[in-house]
């Protein structure tokens, strides 16, 4: 069971938390729609599980040579690759059969997904750029899988925000394989097109934009009349706070590996997420005009 369990990563179910992102914005908590949300974390956890199953067999032998994914259940030979592909199988089926009878819309998020990511895993992982660009992308579906089931239209502001910050913890990622591939350790296939100072530059370029463009939000003619509110963009100091430790964790600590490692086990930034989700549901609450 432990290595079933390893197989299908739920520590990465963290990603699919941006499920919530609509509703959370929205502010329409009803029973149902905190359902609707609950069962798309599940089927898209489901369906992002067989992915990395298969992402994990493509990868096995390069992961053995590796680390930390050496460990991972197939490079490991805990379960062998037969075995991970039948389960693959089995979690995809369900997930998709499951969101068709549930809602169109919502399926076809859920098919794109699916194929983006096996494209990824056979080919597009192997170019440098737009390996990070389809992360990004698959993060921005999260998105929209949350909002068609509970019918509720994204703002270009949520999608734009959220494809920087996915192509941030790419970026960083992959500056990581950067760093073991200069110490010897291993190396991946698309390293080879990039450097530490394109990544550098790139990470830089991508906080400023974020930090700016999360102000210009806070102040925008969508945001102020949603919350009842002018003061939004107190907010934007918890921004800079996550994005400005997230950096030192990567360019002081170099340990930018596993994102959703860091955001599971570094107190400042959960800190900075939680009073950053404290101060938009206060400010909503109390309007603070």
């Amino acid at each position: 069971m432990k290595s079933i369990i390893k197989l299908l990563r739920p520590q990465q179910y963290l990603k699919n938390t941006f499920l919530f992102a609509p509703l959370f914005f929205s502010f329409q908590y009803s029973i149902a729609n905190i359902v609707a949300s609950l069962i798309a974390f599940v089927l898209f956890s489901m369906l992002a599980s067989s992915i990395y199953i298969f992402n994990d067999f493509m990868d096995m032998e390069d992961d053995k040579t590796h680390p930390t994914n050496r460990c991972r259940a197939i490079a490991s030979g805990e379960v062998s690759w037969q075995y991970a592909l039948l389960v693959m199988l089995f979690l995809s089926v369900v997930s998709l059969t499951i969101a068709f009878f549930i809602s169109a819309s919502f399926f076809q998020v859920l098919l794109i997904y699916f194929v983006l990511n096996l494209g990824y895993s056979i080919k597009l992982r192997h170019i440098a750029v737009i390996d990070v660009l389809t992360i990004a992308v698959g993060f921005v579906l999260r998105l929209f899988a949350g909002g068609e089931i509970i019918n509720i239209e994204l703002s270009e502001w949520i999608i734009v925000m959220t494809f920087l910050l996915s192509l941030l913890l790419a970026l960083a990622k992959r500056r990581d394989d950067i760093l073991l591939a200069v110490n010897g350790i291993t190396k991946r296939k698309n390293i080879d097109r990039y450097n530490l100072k394109f990544v550098d530059a790139t990470m830089y370029l991508l906080s400023s934009v974020m930090i700016t463009g999360y102000f210009f939000f806070s102040i925008s003619k969508q945001a102020v009349p949603h919350l009842d509110s002018d003061y939004l963009y107190f907010s934007t100091i918890f921004v800079i706070w996550g994005i400005q430790r997230y950096l030192k964790i990567v360019f002081i600590e170099k340990q930018s590996g596993n994102p959703t490692k860091i955001v599971l086990n570094d107190k400042a930034i959960q800190m900075s997420i939680l009073f950053w989700l404290l101060s938009f549901q206060l400010i909503k609450q109390f309007g603070l005009n």
